[in-house]
């Protein structure tokens, strides 16, 4: 499970996967294309990420994240990477 930001922070997008390093190189091959919410909004830096090792597991917290608010995704966020710094894996 993961979330992505752009560059300036005021978009915040969670997803699951199997290859994290995959899935944010799609993220930023799709920048700027519309026809996706991650492309539409230029969501590819990686600011955090969970590892679980049943799939069944990831989306259940993707989507309890995905019912919480902005400021509560932050603050998760922010409880490990308090500056935003984009992840590099």
């Amino acid at each position: 499970m993961y979330i992505t930001s752009n560059p300036r922070r005021t978009v915040i997008y969670t997803g699951v996967t199997n290859n994290v390093i995959v899935r944010i190189g799609q993220h930023y091959d799709n920048r700027g294309k519309a026809e996706t919410f991650a492309g539409k909004y230029y969501c590819y830096e990686l600011v955090y990420y969970e590892y679980f090792q049943d799939i069944k597991q990831a989306i259940a917290r993707e989507k309890e994240i995905k019912l919480m608010t902005r400021q509560k995704k932050m603050d998760l966020i922010k409880s490990v990477n308090p500056k935003l710094h984009t992840i590099k894996l």
